[in-house]
């Protein structure tokens, strides 16, 4: 767990923030490693195991199958939580919690992608509760601190859910979109052949979301060089490189798994350490997909080179830095070259087959982009403090 603290003389204001780090999910990591590493954490955990998963296509491909055949070798009562969807309500939430206090589950296994995965960081801290934990974090700002225990299998990467405690849960009745606190991982699962299944557009949703989220903590404060940005331009040149090798070659197990552990230490709180990171994109698409249930990583695409280029002046320096060293371009000055670095983002979506205009996604509706920009979160670490109606231009330009 990464946490900043602003140092307090001007003097040293473009150091890197003081931080602490400890890290909680124990990694298991390999092609074909899924059964051994399940039934290693079997044996640490309580007798009753909620196995939760998301819609057909766990069963379709028998993985579901064999996951309870793992389970139940290893002497576990199998409670079935299925039906999770892509972005996952609070009545998802609250049923899970309910499902999990009237069986008596010992452990969570979610098995799935981040939606699967975020979902039960939250039914892990609810079914510990007596109290709302949304009105708990929003209304009280207070947080859980006991848990259910819970483990990952990861089946879609990209997300890097099964990394942190950080989830992002549709509270449909308020139309918000919005991150909740709920609980770490004991372990994760990261075993590449599991993602062979997926359809190659859901890879490259998934591996734009992880270079999203190395981007946003990339353009955070500080703004000057610091090592953790450094290891993060070589993630971000890691995901291009090797999503250029998987949709050329899918049976590209190497790439794969090099995407997969990408994933992992984009939000496993290494590239975090030292800054205060900007995720404004990401509050924005979130406020956007809480009214249209939007595709998380192809509404990202949409949103990123638009959003960058508004931020152009403030974040110069920095864009200018990710152009010449993850995108290899340069100018003949600071802003040609940030700007030149933002076109070839662009380029690169369009390369993987990624959407650049809503419209794509089926969203016509201008009075749908107001109300996201209306609730969105505002986020500080972002270079430049937007107003809502900057926003709003924002996301209509992306018409």
């Amino acid at each position: 767990m990464a946490s900043g603290v602003p140092l307090c003389s001007d003097k040293y204001i473009m150091i890197m923030n003081n931080f602490t780090y400890q890290y909680p999910v124990r990694q298991h990591f390999g092609k074909g490693c899924a059964e051994s590493a399940i039934k290693e954490e079997m044996n640490r955990v309580g007798k009753n195991v909620l196995l939760a998963y998301g819609g057909g296509s766990l069963k379709r491909t028998g993985l579901y199958d064999k996951m309870v055949d793992w389970l139940h070798e290893c002497g576990k009562n199998v409670t079935d939580f299925g039906g999770i969807m892509p972005n996952p309500t609070y009545a998802k939430v609250q049923e899970g919690a309910r499902i999990v206090r009237e069986q008596g589950i010992d452990f969570i296994l979610a098995v799935g992608g981040g939606s699967v995965i975020d979902c039960c960081k939250i039914v892990s801290a609810q079914a510990k509760l007596n109290e709302d934990i949304w009105e708990m974090q929003y209304a009280k700002h207070q947080y859980p601190t006991e848990f259910v225990p819970m483990g990952a299998v990861v089946t879609a990467s990209g997300t890097g859910a099964e990394q942190n405690n950080g989830a992002v849960i549709t509270h449909t009745e308020k139309k918000l979109k919005q991150p909740l606190v709920g609980a770490y991982h004991n372990f994760a699962v990261l075993d590449s052949d599991l993602t062979k299944t997926l359809p190659m557009g859901q890879v490259i949703s998934g591996a734009f979301d992880t270079l999203s989220h190395c981007m946003e903590t990339y353009m955070g404060k500080p703004q000057t060089d610091n090592l953790s940005d450094e290891i993060n331009e070589a993630v971000m040149r890691n995901v291009i490189k090797n999503l250029r090798t998987l949709i050329a070659d899918p049976d590209n197990d190497f790439a794969r798994g090099e995407l997969m552990w990408d994933s992992a230490l984009a939000e496993n709180g290494l590239l975090k350490l030292g800054k205060q990171t900007d995720f404004q994109c990401h509050m924005l698409e979130h406020a956007v997909g809480a009214y249209t249930d939007c595709n998380h990583g192809r509404a990202l695409a949409i949103i990123h080179p638009t959003l960058y280029r508004h931020l152009l002046n403030e974040g110069k320096e920095k864009l200018a830095r990710m152009a010449e060293r993850v995108w290899n371009v340069k100018g003949d000055i600071v802003e040609q070259t940030a700007a030149l670095g933002i076109d070839a983002l662009e380029a690169f979506i369009k390369e993987i087959g990624l959407p650049t205009r809503w419209s794509e996604l089926g969203i016509t509706d201008e009075s749908v982009l107001r109300a996201a920009a209306d609730t969105c979160l505002l986020m500080p670490g972002c270079c430049k403090q937007f107003t809502r109606d900057e926003l709003f231009e924002i996301l209509k330009e992306c018409m």
